[in-house]
């Protein structure tokens, strides 16, 4: 997958979830899946649209009833979905309110190896300076990102390595992920 597909896939708080729950086995309607992922009904409906926009989820054109849809997932889907699996299987329960924010997959997905500021941003386009600085700041007292700052360089410069659950997710996210060469 390429990074920028990643990118806007996480891009909705429960994007994430609603992958791996349909990969673990969740039936594609509305209530397993509401009850599966715990989100509301309004971010939920937000999350299925803009997965089936960017054609990763489909509605079930052979089932049931208009008010009571069927999602499945498409061919490009299916992967996304089994990368969102491995994702949630890495994190603890109690780690989900922070893999739903916007930023925090991708860029750990950048920091797969230590990098700086300016590499984690070119690897990432669409970011600005101030969601990456707010997202290594939240990921840092978490515990999932380590700044070190290099006293040798002139001037001084932060150096961000995933460790700990970011380290984990940072692995299982980096292998899949495809950054603009």
């Amino acid at each position: 997958m390429d990074i920028e597909v990643f990118v806007n896939t996480t891009s909705r708080a429960w994007a994430i979830p609603i992958l791996a729950s349909l990969h673990a086995g969740i039936a594609g309607r509305q209530a397993p899946l509401l009850a599966a992922t715990g989100a509301s009904r309004t971010a939920f409906a937000q999350s299925m649209d803009h997965l089936i926009s960017i054609s990763l989820l489909e509605r079930n054109p052979g089932y049931g009833h208009p008010l009571r849809p069927e999602f499945r997932l498409t061919e490009l889907g299916i992967s996304a979905a089994a990368l969102a699996n491995r994702i949630q299987s890495v994190a603890a329960e109690g780690d989900q309110d922070l893999l739903r924010r916007s930023w925090t997959l991708p860029v750990l997905t950048a920091i797969h190896r230590p990098s700086h500021f300016n590499d984690i941003k070119r690897n990432l386009r669409t970011i600005t300076d101030r969601a990456l600085s707010q997202s290594l700041k939240t990921m840092e007292i978490r515990s999932w990102v380590h700044r070190h700052v290099d006293e040798a360089a002139r001037p001084p410069r932060s150096i961000y390595r995933a460790v700990n659950t970011g380290g984990l997710i940072s692995s299982v996210a980096a292998s899949e992920i495809s950054f603009p060469g």
